[in-house]
């Protein structure tokens, strides 16, 4: 009976260890995963959304900002110096400190995730940015405006080289009339200065985008952004840069069903479900703040 009583005795302690053992291990699971939920939640994530070339925060690129708003992310919807009322007034450099300084207020506001949002020029834009800054992650829809292409050297080759004369001649500065291309739109006068333009159109610049590609830091993921009705340019140079992207097991190719114009309200559902899953995956370049 005494070895009978021990037996129960034993197994009647050892339950309520077991028992407590189970609960001290989810306290820690919960402990561990809160702020990684915390960091993907959308209060948390912040995005800076550009707009195309000639386009503006209120075109195309609006139904997306309101859309990530309203599903309670960090938006800054920036109108960019290759808007259609700034016209390249201020030169890369400049448009770089504008989304450093946008990135700064999502940050202030609460956000532990920063990512970068552009279309069609603001896309190519967000690449070179990449390359630069450190970010959880780019969102490239529909990206164009490469200057280095043969169409781009083609249409604008003379109005770059005006401006390199201007600039030899002292007059940097002083606004002139130069050429841009659209390619719905084709070649139209802009009115802007040597110095700023050539930031921008230099084929060796920033707005390269094979070097683009190739600076970005392979531990930012991307997702590429591709619609099915783009302009055939674009559809036909999507493989290459997407394959020319460094190898990250969060970058995506996502084709929507939509137009060039139509694409970034057409990718609202999955940038929002991309950013969460990649602030959750904790593998991203983790802003730190400065």
């Amino acid at each position: 009976m005494t070895c009978a009583s021990s037996k129960a005795s034993d197994s009647a302690v050892a339950v309520p260890l077991t028992i407590a053992r189970t609960l001290i291990l989810a306290l820690l699971i919960v402990a561990i995963d809160a702020p990684v939920a915390a960091e993907s939640s959308p209060a948390s994530i912040g995005v800076v959304v550009m707009h195309g070339k000639g386009g503006s925060p209120a075109k195309h690129v609006a139904e997306l900002a309101t859309g990530l708003e309203r599903k309670g992310y960090l938006v800054a919807n920036l109108e960019m110096p290759w808007s259609g009322a700034r016209n390249y007034d201020a030169p890369v450099a400049a448009a770089e400190s504008e989304v450093e300084a946008a990135l700064a207020e999502l940050r202030a506001k609460g956000a532990a995730r920063l990512f970068i949002a552009g279309h069609s020029q603001g896309g190519l834009f967000a690449l070179w940015f990449g390359g630069r800054h450190p970010l959880d992650g780019i969102i490239a829809i529909a990206p164009g405006g490469n200057v280095a292409s043969p169409t781009y050297r083609e249409k604008l080759g003379d109005s770059v080289s005006r401006a390199r004369q201007l600039i030899a001649a002292g007059k940097a500065d002083e606004k002139t009339p130069l050429q841009d291309f659209e390619g719905s739109r084709g070649m139209y006068t802009i009115w802007c200065t040597p110095a700023s333009y050539l930031t921008w159109f230099d084929p060796d610049g920033a707005m390269n985008e094979v070097k683009a590609i190739r600076s970005m830091d392979p531990k930012v993921p991307v997702l590429f952004v591709a619609p099915t009705g783009d302009y055939p340019p674009l559809r036909a140079s999507k493989q290459m840069m997407f394959q020319g992207l460094a190898a990250n097991p969060l970058t995506k190719l996502f084709e929507p069903n939509a137009s060039h114009l139509g694409a970034p309200a057409a990718s609202i559902e999955e940038i929002a479900r991309w950013m969460a899953q990649v602030a959750a995956s904790g593998s991203a370049a983790h802003v730190q703040p400065p």
